[in-house]
């Protein structure tokens, strides 16, 4: 079962560096959309089935999975756009400088001082390297829905973290870190929705020339 963990865990790498170099919007959607389904089948591999387990995984899956890439797919259907062109920084570049975090998150995750259970796994390593992939993803794209699928990898490194701790975790705090998660899709929406309607376009670097 826990190389089946593995497994997903080395799925989660790559979907990173799938989102890291691909221009069109709606494939970057469906692998974060594929990515949050995956880390949803982790906690009832990882432990035994409980009420618990079973709302984290069944929550993860819907609102990831689903819901949150429903509201993508028409935010881009309304706005009209299909790919990033002009990121700040192109894609082969920041492909390297993904792998070069990932070779970092693995090392970094060696000098952590872990409990001996949580030696070895990939875990750790899996969860810095997505949150550096959603840093990278925020910092280089120019368009507010490309950002937004940033925001949603940040969060599934928060939640690869959180899995070390499944057992000693309220359901509350899994159901208030997804809740924040969808009220926070629905603000950039409407902030997408907002920016497409007064100035034509959701490129946020045209943000810098607005004047009073």
């Amino acid at each position: 079962m826990n190389s089946f963990v593995d497994q997903l865990l080395v799925l989660v790498f790559l979907m990173n560096f799938i989102v890291l170099g691909t221009s069109r919007i709606n494939i970057a959607i469906k692998v974060v959309a594929m990515q949050g389904m995956a880390l949803g089948l982790v906690p009832a591999l990882l432990h035994q089935f409980t009420l618990h387990l079973g709302l984290i995984s069944a929550g993860m899956i819907a609102v990831k999975g689903f819901i949150i890439p429903w509201l993508l797919g028409r935010a881009i259907q309304s706005v009209g756009i299909k790919r990033e062109d002009q990121p700040f920084l192109g894609y082969v570049p920041i492909m390297l400088i993904g792998a070069v975090a990932t070779a970092f998150a693995f090392s970094f995750a060696e000098q952590l001082p872990l409990a001996p259970q949580h030696k070895g796994l990939l875990f750790v390593p899996a969860a810095i390297a997505t949150l550096m992939t959603g840093c990278l993803m925020l910092v280089s794209r120019k368009k507010a829905i490309s950002q937004v699928t940033g925001y949603l990898i940040m969060e599934n490194g928060i939640f690869i973290f959180g899995l070390l701790l499944t057992e000693a975790m309220p359901v509350m705090v899994e159901a208030g870190a997804l809740l924040d998660l969808l009220v926070g899709i629905f603000v950039m929406g409407i902030i997408i929705n907002q920016i497409s309607k007064e100035f034509s376009s959701i490129d946020t670097s045209r943000l810098t020339t607005l004047k009073e």
